[in-house]
């Protein structure tokens, strides 16, 4: 993998310009001079045409591959919906576009291999958008569990609940194009985090649930019932034998915490204790034995990527830490170097997260292998 010259910006395609684009990558993308948005490309004409003016784009496009294959990009961040992620990421890395994907990067661990096969195969960069790994505390709590500060890891636990309303959520809410639902699209984050802090997870007894039928647009319109979960449970033991225990559900009524939800992930160790909270990813709680948990401030060298120009102190902490996404994804185009978390780690979590799916439906433990290069 060779580096990128540093005298032109990296010329980057937003394929899949909603809300996610908006919000995370849109504005980290801003933040570095080392690249520029080129190109926006949607499935909404009407979408496209607004976001080139809003971000005063120079090309617009409705045809994901086609644009893969222009001279007019060096590379791609892709949010669409998840059934479309495979053919767009694998036509971008054999036209040898850099790529970063929204999770899941597939709807099954067989797709996710392919794509991410095609991407090393090409010697593109590529990247899964795990943006939690982002966060000052979670990066701070990795030190920490790296370092033997927390002696040795025991138990890991999370908990993401989140209280959305009980209306369609579109294209997500079906299994064809979303795969499944909180799982997916929430629980996947956390599978991901817990094998980076920890290790290889060997394996898991999973369940699933369906609370809402969602049969209602947020407008009022009928629409078919949702197949996929609103809530999602894992038990989880890793190589290290350490245990795992996984909750997510989109169902917790009171949760709403500014839209944020909760979020709680745990490592107890034979030294110490330390929790990474959502809304307050500037802040970890430290314990050892014969003392509370206390808030610690995450040390200065936490808050952002080193080179970084983002300054920490402006913004809702639990939202300018996304933008470090991209700022990732650059420096590893510009430094020709892997991307982290890559695709390998997309597969690895889906491998996990496919496992939970078939332990429920068989109800029993299963093992999870990780994927081999």
């Amino acid at each position: 993998m060779s580096s990128f010259s540093t005298s032109k910006p990296v010329r980057v395609a937003f394929i899949g310009v909603g809300a996610v684009t908006a919000y995370h990558h849109a504005p980290g993308l801003r933040l570095d001079p080392r690249a520029r948005l080129t190109a926006v490309c949607d499935a909404d004409p009407n979408l496209v045409e607004k976001r080139k003016t809003e971000w005063n784009v120079e090309i617009g496009a409705t045809d994901a591959i086609e644009l893969c294959q222009s001279d007019a990009i060096d590379a791609v961040v892709i949010a669409t919906p998840n059934d479309t992620h495979k053919p767009i990421a694998v036509a971008a890395a054999k036209a040898g576009k850099h790529v970063m994907c929204e999770k899941p990067l597939g709807l099954s661990g067989v797709e996710v291999r392919e794509m991410y096969e095609a991407a090393r195969d090409a010697g593109v960069v590529h990247m899964t958008a795990f943006t939690y790994r982002f966060a000052p505390s979670m990066r701070y709590l990795r030190s920490l569990v790296k370092s033997g500060a927390l002696g040795t890891p025991r138990h890991f636990r999370s908990q993401r609940f989140l209280d959305w309303p009980e209306t369609s959520w579109g294209w997500r809410q079906y299994k064809n194009r979303a795969g499944a639902g909180d799982l997916f699209d929430m629980t996947i984050h956390r599978i991901d985090f817990a094998i980076d802090l920890l290790g290889p997870i060997a394996r898991v007894c999973g369940a699933v649930a369906r609370f809402a039928e969602r049969t209602q647009t947020p407008d009022g319109k009928p629409c078919p019932p949702s197949e996929v979960d609103d809530w999602s449970s894992i038990i989880g033991e890793f190589d290290s034998g350490a245990t795992g225990v996984w909750e997510g559900t989109t169902l917790a009524k009171g949760y709403h915490r500014d839209g944020f939800g909760h979020e709680w992930a745990e490592i107890n160790g034979s030294e110490g204790s330390a929790v990474y909270r959502l809304h307050e990813p500037n802040t970890i709680l430290l314990g050892k034995t014969g003392h509370d948990l206390a808030p610690v401030t995450v040390p200065d060298e936490f808050l952002k990527p080193a080179g970084s120009p983002r300054d920490p102190s402006e913004g809702a902490p639990a939202t300018v830490f996304r933008y470090d996404l991209m700022w990732e994804f650059i420096s590893a185009i510009v430094e020709g170097r892997p991307a982290v978390p890559s695709f390998y780690d997309g597969l690895n979590a889906q491998l996990v997260a496919d496992a939970v799916l078939d332990s429920y439906q068989r109800r029993t433990w299963l093992d999870t292998p990780p994927a081999v290069i």
